[in-house]
């Protein structure tokens, strides 16, 4: 009798324990459901999505934000449920990025615009800029197109039609500029060995640079190139992700955007 009491025991014993280890799992999961990881570029992405955080508390969820040093990672990272949302890029990039990687990602709303600008710490205007000089653009495609596009309104070069262009695609290059391609985050660290660079506001921004002091010449403040909150498409309508986009959509948000930078940044909701 004692043996088989003692059985009993052990059973029940490792029932309980069985039973306990699993509401931990559930609750862990149940606490993971509850926040939200969201990638982002230094500035102003996170600091923007800081603004966000009190009102997505308010809504019970907790906001994990992941800064990011680069354009390449945050969209890997979501694609591999790394984070649940990333907020750095803007449409043109996103669809170039799927094409190519083919990832199930979309955006569940646009936030803001940030004006591609030219820079300069060797010159004040335009019609400064001397023959053979170097100019650096960024060298993702769709933002070389941009600058490239940039240099072209303002009468510096002429290009092919077509949506994505690159330095080969110049027809007409009367001052005999040496356009250079390379990564966004350097630009601002070559200015004191080029003649100019076309930097994104972000990265503009990081540098001390104010847009609409500092840049030579900006985007139209039209551009198409909104900023935008991505998700992976099956989760795009998940609570959580309502939950955020609701926030970066929010008065406050918007407040703070057209008050903090002060029409460098615009917002576009």
């Amino acid at each position: 009798m004692k043996k088989i009491l003692s059985l009993v025991l052990v059973t029940v014993l490792s029932f309980s324990l069985v039973g306990c280890g699993q509401a931990s799992k559930n609750e862990k999961k149940n606490d993971n459901n509850k926040v939200i990881k969201v990638g982002a570029s230094p500035t102003p992405h996170s600091d923007i999505l800081k603004v966000a955080k009190p009102l997505v508390e308010k809504e019970g969820y907790e906001l994990d934000i992941v800064v990011f040093q680069d354009y390449i990672i945050p969209n890997t990272a979501l694609n591999e449920k790394e984070l649940d949302a990333n907020f750095f890029q803007h449409i043109p990039f996103l669809e170039q990025v799927k094409n190519e990687k083919k990832y199930d990602l979309d955006y569940t709303a646009k936030i803001h615009i940030e004006p591609l600008g030219l820079y300069s710490k060797k010159i004040k205007g335009l019609n400064e800029i001397k023959e053979g000089v170097r100019i650096a653009v960024p060298k993702d495609p769709t933002n070389c197109s941009r600058a490239l596009r940039l240099l072209e309104k303002n009468g510096l070069i002429k290009l092919k039609s077509g949506e994505l262009v690159t330095s080969k695609d110049i027809v007409e290059n009367p001052k005999n500029l040496k356009i250079e391609e390379l990564d966004s985050q350097q630009l601002p660290r070559v200015l004191d060995e080029v003649e100019g660079a076309v930097i994104n506001t972000n990265y503009a921004l990081e540098a001390e640079l104010n847009p609409l002091k500092d840049a030579l010449v900006l985007e139209d403040k039209d551009s198409p190139y909104a900023n935008i909150l991505v998700v992976r498409s099956e989760e795009k309508e998940s609570d959580k992700i309502k939950v955020l986009t609701k926030a970066l959509t929010s008065t406050e948000v918007k407040k703070y955007i057209e008050e903090k930078y002060e029409g460098s940044i615009i917002p576009t909701f």
